[in-house]
């Protein structure tokens, strides 16, 4: 990959305020910098985002429609009703109906939880689910995830004599359907102080108001928090503000004493003996609960998730683990497809966007291989496939650009559509394919700029290697938990050499570990270039190179400091 390295030097004035920043709260410069990007500007402020406290959580009534919600669950648990939690079928969702369900059934008995079946029902509220919950004489529908655009079926619940209530974080339309309380920061008429909340967080904000308003102690939320942590990070929400304190929180009961369900998906994972970060939840945790959803059904990461039982819950994480190995197959096959399709479109080097349509594709990893086009060619990408006699698929974007927005111009031509900036999905009779395509190429060419379609590594700071002690990288850890908003910082480092030691490595010997120096000290940084064995010749010519990275501890040997080499770049090319 030939990517472009953006860097930006700071100017005097940043130097100065970082230098007034770093005596003030005794961290370096270059770390201050990175503070005042992220508008933190005073030792207070820098306080709180390294040490995020729970009573930093906005008041959950400042939420619209808040009081109704709490409620209408004091009356349905008040005179016995069957309440049911209802959600989609990804992470976010059947993380959100496991924290509300365990929640409310340590004071409450008549409650069950549904996941809509993502090929018989689709996407959310579904009239199938409706009638479930009438035939098995449910009162309330508590809602996660899901429903701010589920007008007729919402409606046709209140027909039944069912109630609605909504906790969502989509992007609302103009009409919203006929709930008695509609929990989402995103509504239009929201005064609430932050509105990038994930749909689990939504959740718990609920039950934060329930357990405020009936004395119950918020300590007895805590143990939720590494169910809200794993959504933030697998919905890829932005990590500040309220995220980062829920997301901080939930790491650290990830990492302390997490549910039965989440310690036996850590087990399997092979990641019991380390700590735990957002990135072992997004690449190992995240994929696994969604491959229930993806291969059979969303229901059973529920279940995964409220088990109590620790060898039933291993029995439960394996089975899912099973259907992670097959979506990996699945998707491995999908996207080479999907490739060659791409690689014979008219005039592919000229499209700002990408979308494509099969048939035969299996809808639950169809958002997966949109995200691998994103990845390997640089543009907003829709991949289609057939349910019944409609054209669904997921649609991902790359960084800065809204396809939620690139979807919506087209609605006129959709049956349905929903999602966020960076993922969303549609669906649309099989005939409008065609007219979508060129309407979507359309307002992407208008409104993508030029640098969010090339392969862009922003490099946040130069260092030399004398900078990277054990003090600054004590430091760095603090930024942590990483994400949107607030990702893990990328540095380069100039003229370094091989210190003669470097060696190719991994099973098909397709990754360098590396043994470095500068010219500006006697350091020797150990490092580890994934999937960049084509760059060891050149290393071991004994010529100067640049490198960015992001500086990790090394798994291997707690404590040791590993640079992870994103790029490499001869020094006259730079």
């Amino acid at each position: 990959m030939n990517y472009k390295w953006n860097y930006q030097p700071p100017t005097l004035e940043e130097r100065e305020a970082a230098k007034a920043l770093a005596k003030e709260i005794g961290i370096s410069p270059i770390l201050c910098r990175l503070l005042l990007q992220r508008g933190i500007t005073s030792a207070g402020e820098a306080k709180r985002f390294f040490r995020p406290q729970l009573n930093e959580l906005h008041d959950p009534f400042l939420m619209k429609d808040m009081s109704l919600a709490v409620e209408r669950l004091n009356k349905a648990m008040g005179r016995k009703e069957r309440i049911m939690v209802y959600g989609d079928y990804d992470v976010d969702g059947t993380t959100a109906v496991a924290l509300v369900y365990k929640f409310l059934q340590q004071f409450y008995s008549n409650i069950d939880y549904y996941i809509p079946d993502r090929y018989n029902e689709g996407y959310g509220v579904s009239k199938k689910g409706v009638d479930y919950a009438y035939e098995t004489g449910v009162k309330l529908i508590i809602v996660l995830d899901c429903g701010i655009k589920a007008v007729e079926e919402i409606a046709y619940a209140k027909e039944k004599g069912i109630d609605f209530i909504i906790c969502d974080h989509h992007v609302p339309d103009d009409t919203l359907p006929v709930a008695v309380a509609i929990l989402n920061p995103k509504r239009f008429d929201s005064t609430y102080p932050y509105d990038h909340l994930s749909g689990c967080g939504v959740g718990f904000k609920f039950m934060q108001a329930f357990a405020l308003n009936n004395g119950i102690e918020f300590h007895q939320l805590t143990p939720l928090l590494d169910l809200v942590a794993v959504s933030i990070a697998s919905d890829i929400v932005p990590i500040m503000g309220e995220n980062r304190v829920l997301a901080y929180h939930g790491l650290r009961q990830l990492n302390t004493n997490p549910s039965v369900g989440l310690k036996a998906i850590i087990d399997v994972c092979g990641l019991s003996d380390r700590e735990l970060n957002m990135s072992d939840i997004i690449f190992k945790i995240g994929p696994r609960i969604n491959a229930s959803g993806r291969i059979q059904n969303g229901k059973e990461a529920v279940d995964l998730l409220t088990e109590k039982d620790f060898p039933a819950a291993l029995e439960k994480a394996n089975q899912i683990n099973r259907y992670n190995e097959t979506r990996k197959d699945l998707d491995k096959n999908m996207t080479e497809e999907a490739n060659k399709i791409v690689d014979h479109l008219d005039n592919l080097s000229e499209r700002r966007s990408i979308v494509i349509y099969n048939e035969a594709w299996h809808k639950g990893v169809i958002g997966i291989v949109a995200s691998r086009l994103t990845e390997i060619y640089y543009r907003p990408a829709v991949v289609l496939t057939r349910t019944d006699n409609l054209a669904t698929g997921s649609a991902r974007s790359v960084s800065g650009f809204d396809v939620y927005k690139a979807i919506e111009y087209c609605r006129d031509l959709l049956e349905n559509f929903g999602g966020h900036t960076y993922a969303a999905g549609l669906s649309m009779k099989i005939e409008n394919v065609p007219e979508f395509t060129r309407r979507f190429e359309e307002y992407v060419t208008d409104h993508i700029l030029p640098e969010q379609t090339s392969a862009t590594i922003d490099i946040d700071a130069q260092l030399d290697f004398r900078d990277i002690t054990p003090k600054f990288f004590f430091d760095l850890k603090k930024f942590n938990p990483f994400g949107p908003e607030n990702p893990k910082p990328v540095f380069s480092t100039l003229n370094v050499y091989d210190y003669g030691t470097s060696k190719v490595v991994g099973r098909d010997q397709e990754h360098i570990k590396l043994e470095l120096v500068d010219n500006k000290s006697n350091n020797v940084m150990n490092g580890i270039a994934f999937g960049q064995s084509s760059q060891a010749r050149y290393i071991k010519t004994k010529q100067s190179f640049n490198i960015c990275y992001t500086i990790e501890e090394n798994t291997h040997k707690r404590g040791d400091i590993q640079l992870q080499i994103e790029d490499i770049k001869p020094s006259k090319q730079t």
